[in-house]
């Protein structure tokens, strides 16, 4: 059993299915690649390509797929964070910072900030385990972690476990959605929404919902 691409996902719904070399050769590495830039760029939905990975690989029934597609989904998320990190670490440490910095910065609202600082005194480092788990978190508690100079050995004694839960949560997702159908894009597409869901849903119900000065 092997696991296809972006590609190989949207020839499914066409009834099409690619020659297993180039599904071996594109498939997990293209996995790899995007989920690491996600983690880089976070305007990638990576929650989405992991289910919509673990979907096509639930289909081919085979054992081994799916934990394939867990351990380069969690390798892959575990590499572009601490890219990340490394890279927030150079502007902590330089007196003009850095573009890398000053982006984690203006992605992390204040409050949410003041809470991930909050939390990381009260819980350390396993503050990170939920962060990658709840929508819009993992960006402040990394800034927290920078601007208290965790070192990067201790970041990823922390970020490794929250990388193997995110992407086991977003695995299970889309094993979910290829139980419930028989047709993989189907299965993909249930995946994709719910995923966007979980991720996007929080931080959209914030912008709705009226706030104290609204309220009569």
């Amino acid at each position: 059993m092997t696991l296809r691409d972006l590609t190989a996902v949207a020839a499914a719904g066409a009834g099409q299915v690619p020659p297993e070399t180039t599904q071996q050769a594109v498939g997990y590495p293209a996995l790899f690649v995007l989920v690491a830039l996600g983690a880089l760029v976070p305007v990638i939905p990576t929650g989405a390509l992991v289910s919509s990975a673990a979907v096509v690989a639930f289909h081919h029934q085979s054992p081994y797929g799916v934990l394939l597609v867990f351990a380069v989904s969690a390798l892959a998320a575990f590499t572009g964070d601490l890219s990340l990190y490394w890279l927030g670490q150079r502007g902590v440490r330089s007196r003009g910072g850095s573009r890398w910095l000053e982006a984690l910065r203006g992605r992390a609202a204040p409050e949410r900030l003041e809470q991930a600082q909050t939390g990381l005194d009260e819980h350390g480092v396993t503050v990170l385990v939920l962060s990658r788990l709840v929508p819009a978190g993992r960006i402040p508690v990394m800034l927290a972690c920078l601007l208290a100079e965790l070192p990067l050995r201790r970041f990823a004694r922390g970020d490794g476990p929250a990388c193997l839960a995110w992407a086991a949560t977003y695995g299970l997702i889309g094993i979910l959605g290829g139980s419930l159908f028989s047709e993989p894009w189907k299965g993909v597409a249930l995946a994709v929404g719910l995923a966007v869901l979980i991720s996007a849903g929080p931080a959209a119900w914030r912008r709705l919902r009226p706030g104290p000065a609204d309220t009569p």
